[in-house]
């Protein structure tokens, strides 16, 4: 046994793949996550964002108006979806994040770039995802100079190409400066929270199971129900403890500021904590052991950062990735955070994004209820 034996590496290497080959749940781990992961940094990662929704706010009609929404559009930055006459219901949907971006023409647009009088034309970008802006406010200010060469004719033909014939304006609104921890630290109350939430619920049975005290669990005259609710309760007062950690260190450390009510917020972090720990209890009755657990737990949970928003502008990914995006609760409750504690959205803003969050919870608690019972035969 002294000597280095290439039969008995090879043992010990035949015997490590039979069991890899019986582990499925790694197996399939070590071939799909390589998969996942070059579809969605190569497909769904963008960090050129276009098609962006819009709304342009018309104070006149005219060649001039007419000339800038045609070269939104071609622009391939701005996906207009609507044409308003007032500034304020443009300045709803910004609250709402329907849109992200609103642009408006003036009264008296016209007459004032007749005279040479420099018209001012407003953009006013939802910046709490600065990223998304940039590249857009960047074209429109290409657009500013040039989308009204082919209407300057004649008299007006020295305007043609000048930098200040129109004054573009910019405002970012809830986020003037365009910090990035704006965007990042909010979110990352719903980041952590998802990990740690799943991840720890995850291994509840598993960790019943391993220790030889299921039995005893079993033999306890409760229901399954009442075994879930027992087991997830206390991760939910963790939870609310990390949350009142993050927005403290935004308050005090990063200087966010805090315009929303701190009490609707907890309302929706109640919700989204539960459907993070409905998901971990699902994976700790379906793992056999705290190892399956914590893989399943890391399927979840990279698809649902890259997928929401958190990195990446969500809008910029194609059209099945945000689909898929939406089915995460951390996509929603990001726009849920973001919005109350950076625009002071209230009840009405939030409540669309609400209801998917409280629709999967509802699957992910009868999944696990069923799984459980299953369990106890």
């Amino acid at each position: 046994m002294t000597r280095f034996s290439l039969s008995r590496v090879g043992a010990v290497m035949i015997k490590e793949m039979i069991q890899l080959k019986r582990d499925h749940l790694t197996f399939a781990m070590m071939v799909i996550m390589p998969i996942m992961q070059l579809i969605l940094f190569g497909f769904a990662i963008n960090t050129d964002p276009k098609h962006l929704p819009t709304v342009v706010c018309v104070g006149e009609q005219g060649p001039f108006s007419r000339a800038l929404v045609a070269a939104l559009r071609n622009s391939g930055y701005f996906d207009i979806s609507a044409v308003v006459e007032h500034e304020s219901d443009a300045v709803h949907l910004l609250e709402t994040g329907d849109i992200q971006f609103a642009v408006t023409i003036p009264v008296g647009f016209a007459k004032a770039l007749v005279r040479g009088e420099h018209p001012v034309l407003l953009l006013e970008a939802d910046a709490t995802d600065p990223v998304a802006a940039v590249n857009a406010v960047g074209a429109l200010t290409q657009i500013a100079r040039t989308a009204l060469d082919a209407e300057l004719t004649g008299p007006l033909a020295p305007l043609r190409g000048r930098p200040d014939a129109i004054e573009l304006r910019v405002h970012r609104r809830y986020n003037p400066e365009g910090l990035t921890e704006y965007n990042i630290v909010p979110g990352l109350i719903g980041v952590i929270l998802t990990m740690t939430m799943v991840m720890m619920t995850a291994l509840t049975v598993t960790r019943e199971r391993e220790r030889g005290t299921m039995e005893n669990l079993l033999a306890m005259p409760v229901r399954p129900f009442e075994v879930m609710a027992g087991k997830v309760l206390p991760y939910i007062v963790v939870g609310y403890l990390q949350a009142a950690t993050i927005i403290a260190a935004a308050k005090l450390l990063f200087h966010i500021p805090i315009i929303g009510n701190l009490g609707l917020l907890s309302v929706a972090l109640l919700l989204f904590t539960a459907a993070n720990l409905a998901v971990g209890f699902t994976f700790s009755t379906i793992a056999r052991n705290q190892l399956q657990a914590l893989q399943m737990s890391f399927f979840f949970f990279l698809p649902s950062i890259l997928l929401s928003g958190f990195i990446l502008p969500f809008r910029g990914m194609p059209g099945w990735a945000q689909a898929i995006g939406e089915v995460f609760p951390l996509t929603h409750f990001l726009r849920i955070a973001r919005g109350i504690l950076l625009k002071g959205n209230g009840l009405g803003e939030i409540l669309p994004e609400l209801g998917p969050i409280a629709l999967f919870l509802t699957a992910a608690a009868l999944i696990a209820l069923k799984r459980y019972r299953q369990t106890l035969d």
